[in-house]
């Protein structure tokens, strides 16, 4: 069907400027968690947003050189929408101090989201590191049978894959 290709093609036109831009994870304790995200895994914090009138606030973070975040509050907002693969953190304020809060991490029944992915030059290195400033660990890099990746927690216990983008290979094949 010749109309078929032209609607793919059309398809295709529309989404080609399409991009991954962030993962929404919620947070209990926003201190915790930035101390995580930026501190112990070297990302940047981008960009925060507050909700007063509906008691929640928006972090934004990414690997960005921080000497290319825009000043200007319009131009700081559209550069943050624009950049890929962000890590959006949702407070609802309040939720730090409230002991039975806590967040299901989709990897205990019923299951669902299971975990973002942080590619490093070298797990080992980086486990190193995670060990040293006191991270859970699910699976350190020889534990199991894929060896050379790890799993790590962060303060809400989402789970972190830490890999290796050359070790891919061989876990993978």
């Amino acid at each position: 069907d010749p109309e078929k290709g032209v609607k793919n093609k059309t398809h295709l036109n529309l989404t080609h400027d399409f991009m991954m831009q962030q993962t929404m994870l919620r947070v209990k304790d926003p201190v915790k968690s930035l101390d995580f995200y930026t501190r112990i895994l070297g990302m940047t914090l981008m960009q925060k947003f507050d909700f007063p009138s509906m008691r929640f606030s928006l972090y934004f973070l990414g690997y960005e050189d921080k000497k290319e975040i825009p000043t200007d509050v319009k131009e700081k907002t559209a550069w943050t929408f624009s950049r890929r693969a962000t890590i959006e953190l949702t407070h609802n304020w309040g939720s730090e101090a409230d002991e039975s809060q806590s967040y299901h991490n989709g990897n205990s029944d019923p299951r669902g989201f299971g975990h973002i992915g942080i590619a490093v030059p070298d797990v080992y290195a980086a486990c190193k590191l995670f060990e040293e400033q006191g991270v859970t660990f699910v699976k350190k890099p020889d534990d199991g049978k894929m060896k050379g990746l790890a799993f790590v927690q962060d303060p809400d216990g989402y789970w972190i894959e830490i890999l290796s983008p050359n070790n891919m290979v061989s876990i993978t094949s």
